[in-house]
Formats: C-alpha cells, sequence, structure tokens
C-alpha cells in the first residue's frame, strides 16, 4: 500500500489496479482494511480503529481513494463528494483517437446490476441517469491516445461506458468493447488527481498520483 497524504483527518493512499476499496462478496481483502491495519500498527492504536470510506475506484482502475479518519472529517466529505466539491481528474488511455479533440460527452446511462454493466443512450431511457464528461486529448503514442477526463456526474462505470460508446474504449477494458485483456488484468484508467478544501484545516488541497508502473503510462504520459 501507498500513502500519499496523511494527517489527523484524512488518508489518501494509491490504489493499484485489482485491489477493492470496500468489502464485497468475493470475500477478498479490501483495501480500507489495509489501510486500518496500517493506521493501527503505525500509531499503536489498541481497539478498533475508525476509518470511514468517502468514495469507490472500479476494481480494475488505480488511482487516488480518500479516507476519512475521524468521523467528523467523514461526515464533511461525505457532504462535499455529494455537492460535487471534490474534484477527480483521471486519466485514461484508448486504441482509438477520438475525433475532436477536446468535447463534453452527455449521454444517458442505465445500469445492468446482474451484468455490472452501464449502458449509454443519446436520449433518456426508463431509469436512466443524465452522464456528462469533459475530456481533452494530451497524449499520443504511435497506437494509443491519452485523455484527460473530468467528471460532471457521478455514474457507475461513466467513464468506461462513455468513452466506449464514443467508440474509444479503455485499454484492456474487456467489459467495454477492447479487444484485449492488459497482462496484468488493469484497465488503463487512473484516478490521477484529486482536488478539495480540506474538510477540517480548510486548505486547499491538491493530490497527484504517481503513474501505473508500467512502460506505456510512463511512454504517453511521464512528460505531462
Amino acid at each position: 500500500m501507498q500513502v500519499i497524504y496523511e494527517d489527523n483527518h484524512i488518508i489518501i493512499v494509491n490504489k493499484r489496479s485489482g485491489e477493492i476499496v470496500q468489502g464485497d462478496k468475493t470475500g477478498d481483502k479490501p483495501l480500507s482494511d489495509v489501510v486500518k491495519e496500517y493506521i493501527k500498527e503505525k500509531y499503536a492504536k489498541p481497539g478498533n480503529v475508525f476509518l470511514g470510506v468517502t468514495h469507490r475506484l472500479d476494481r480494475p482502475v488505480w488511482g487516488l481513494v480518500v479516507f476519512a479518519k475521524t468521523s467528523k472529517a467523514l461526515t464533511r466529505l461525505n457532504e462535499m463528494f455529494r455537492k460535487g466539491e471534490v474534484h477527480k481528474t483521471y486519466w485514461a488511455i484508448t486504441k482509438n483517437c477520438p475525433s475532436k479533440l477536446e468535447d463534453t460527452l452527455t449521454d444517458w446511462i442505465k445500469r445492468n446490476e446482474k451484468q455490472n454493466k452501464s449502458y449509454a443512450y443519446k436520449k433518456e431511457v426508463p431509469e436512466s441517469k443524465k452522464a456528462m464528461l469533459h475530456y481533452k486529448v494530451i497524449g499520443k503514442s504511435e497506437n494509443y491516445t491519452l485523455l484527460e477526463i473530468n467528471l460532471m456526474t457521478g455514474r457507475h462505470h461513466q467513464i468506461r461506458c462513455q468513452l466506449a460508446n464514443m467508440g474509444c474504449p479503455i485499454k484492456g477494458d474487456l467489459k467495454y468493447g477492447a479487444q484485449r485483456s492488459n497482462p496484468d488484468g488493469s484497465i488503463s484508467l487512473l484516478a490521477r488527481k484529486i482536488e478539495f478544501i480540506h474538510p477540517v484545516s480548510k486548505e486547499n488541497m491538491t493530490i497527484v498520483a504517481p503513474l501505473p508502473d508500467d512502460a506505456l503510462w510512463h511512454a504517453i504520459g511521464g512528460d505531462k
């Protein structure tokens, strides 16, 4: 586990692809438990350690996850996420290059719980939710394109679904149309940067994740 930032109220860690943020039906050990053990050991805390999960990342995704170490921070962060006051920037590597170098995508997304997959529509359909994101091309290699993405809404698999619907599935994302998987089972999507006002100290926070330990990520995004 890699801790990127820590103080008395919050801890921000760099999630590796394959890790789950919270416990699920797989029974695999979640990142939240790993962080609790780290806090317990580092500060020699007796008894249970408080740790609040404020948001999640899909299992195959890399990048920043913010946890609350106090109930005060958890309450405030939950409210900030609800109001859209926490700004997350994602990077995605796609095989295809979008026709526009920068654009805002608006779709209606409908989640299929059984398949654990979302579908995008151009018009509202029953049980769909409006989904918006802004992307711009920030890097290219011979075969791949690097997109920077800012979410305006937070829907299930939103980036994966909307980019695939645009004809640019994320590298390695078989569920959403990539032709082959990545060797490590990841998809090439990174929660790269998170910006917010600290829930307790009120400082402006800007935290950036390191790139995954992968040659393509460093070749295409290393100088950004």
